[in-house]
């Protein structure tokens, strides 16, 4: 391995583990580290998440064996950031197998401090490795387009087989496959070799509806469609022009677009390639209506081989380059000045995205959050002071499901959401609802209330209500936990974000 790859290698293992433990997990997290443990059998939380919910168990699988017993966070998310370099060197294969090697290492450098990237891959979440399994497929894709060898198509189909065992939604990027290929009339598509790739795919992705059948959750899956097909949008349609380009970095993603153009007359069928596969995911996920933070994460690797490709091969204009000729007396050719130029082009580019990434990793204490974007500040404080503190059998009553998970896997205290709808139709069918919360609480089955700062963000009708509950239900302050803010003045004051009230008939 060439010693500048492995230096791009050991930054990115350094942005995803540093202070890894400053948060503890947060709702998503709880759920797929809860899954794992609970497929190893670990006793704590075996009353609290089932095996099977929403999505295929290949990744909860591979963490399974770090969950065996007691209270587990680091370790999975250590496993998360191992999968998340290894996508970085899949990238570096990838480039290089496009376009050479050098392209390959500035793909992978730019992948390794992309913010988006190093964000999700320090998460206990499905993204991270369905994104290297993603760009694995990519590969053997290319592989097949540039030797026509049966091996490699078979290759594709089974790879993304594994990356929709991961995560199911990654479906979309057989779309993406079929673009490209539909596109492109010069690539060879035998019609038999294309069934074979599509049957390994679908055999690889078999082993989840089977070990659902095999368990008896075979209406697990239908639930939960319906639960998507019915759920109502949680953001407006500008979210992801919002948010993914600054977590890309707007840099990355101008020399990507800029590079398409100013390389125009250089186009072939890998640029069709590439952006078939941005083009899947994130026309699928802007019409669909719910819309998370990491969602088009696959676009990651093709954007970073598209801008790595546009930062080493960008023609200069001439005027510019007579002018550093006048500099650089060296000699012909391209001068030492015009890779100057490139390589400080370089450097800013990289700069624009360490900066931003190492503020991110070490931003433990906020009193806003994103789905998808980090860890919950105070949300494994107050599950464990709950675990300590409070009775064995106690029943707590949050805000919102995220929270509960939250308290359910560090409090191991069972926990109800208030939010949670009645109608099946629109709740997650994992979630218990409370229709009458108050009848809970005059029977004395609810002993505890949690407030949360997040989710009284996201519904004011809720915190409001849940406040009533508690005033007329004598809730009293038994613990809260802070973060740093600033008042009007600007100065610095801890703002309450989870607050636990002990409640009484």
């Amino acid at each position: 391995m060439p010693s500048a790859l492995v230096a791009i290698a050991a930054l990115a293992l350094c942005l995803r583990v540093w202070q890894l433990d400053a948060l503890g997990f947060n709702s998503d997290e709880a759920v797929y580290a809860g899954q794992a443990a609970s497929l190893a059998g670990n006793p704590n939380y075996t009353p609290f998440f089932p095996v099977f919910r929403a999505h295929p168990m290949l990744f909860q699988t591979l963490l399974s064996p770090f969950f065996r017993a007691g209270e587990v966070d680091v370790a999975g998310r250590v496993v998360v950031a191992a999968l998340g370099v290894a996508t970085v060197l899949a990238v570096h294969l990838l480039g290089a197998r496009l376009y050479g090697r050098r392209v390959g290492l500035v793909a992978a450098l730019l992948v390794a401090v992309m913010p988006y990237h190093v964000i999700v891959t320090r998460q206990v979440l499905l993204d991270g490795p369905m994104v290297l399994f993603a760009t694995l497929t990519l590969y053997c894709l290319v592989r097949f387009v540039q030797g026509q060898q049966v091996l490699w198509y078979v290759a594709a189909g089974g790879m993304l087989g594994l990356t929709m065992l991961t995560k199911e939604t990654s479906v979309v990027l057989a779309g993406g496959v079929y673009a490209f290929l539909a596109l492109t009339p010069t690539v060879r598509r035998p019609v038999r070799l294309s069934l074979l790739a599509v049957a390994t795919m679908a055999a690889v992705f078999a082993t989840h509806p089977v070990s659902q059948a095999m368990a008896g959750r075979s209406q697990t899956g239908k639930s939960y469609l319906v639960w998507q097909l019915f759920r109502r949008p949680n953001h407006s349609m500008g979210f992801y022009l919002e948010t993914v380009p600054p977590a890309m970095g707007l840099l990355v993603v101008a020399a990507a677009a800029g590079g398409l153009w100013w390389l125009r007359r250089h186009r072939s069928w890998r640029e069709t390639l590439l952006l078939s596969w941005i083009a899947a995911p994130v026309l699928f996920f802007q019409l669909w209506p719910v819309k998370g933070f990491q969602y088009l994460l696959p676009a990651v690797a093709p954007v970073a081989v598209l801008a790595a490709r546009a930062l080493t091969g960008m023609p200069v204009p001439e005027r510019i380059r007579r002018l550093l000729r006048r500099v650089d007396r060296a000699g012909a050719g391209p001068s030492r000045a015009v890779r100057t130029v490139r390589t400080a082009v370089l450097a800013v580019v990289t700069l624009s995205l360490l900066v931003p990434s190492w503020h991110a990793v070490n931003r433990a204490d906020n009193a806003t959050f994103l789905a998808g974007s980090g860890g919950v500040p105070g949300g494994r404080e107050a599950g464990r002071w709950l675990a300590t503190n409070t009775p064995q059998g106690s029943v707590v009553l949050t805000l919102g499901p995220s929270m509960a998970n939250i308290i359910q896997y560090y409090g191991h205290r069972r926990s109800y959401g208030l939010s949670v709808s009645p109608n099946p139709l629109r709740r997650n069918p994992s979630y218990e609802p409370l229709p009458n919360p108050d009848w809970w609480l005059r029977h004395n089955d609810l002993h505890y209330v949690v407030w949360d700062s997040f989710s009284a963000g996201r519904s004011a009708f809720f915190s409001e209500r849940l406040m009533v509950l508690i005033r007329r239900y004598h809730g009293r302050v038994v613990h809260t936990e802070f973060v740093n803010g600033t008042d009007s003045t600007g100065a610095r004051v801890p703002v309450p974000v989870i607050i636990i009230y002990e409640v009484r008939p």
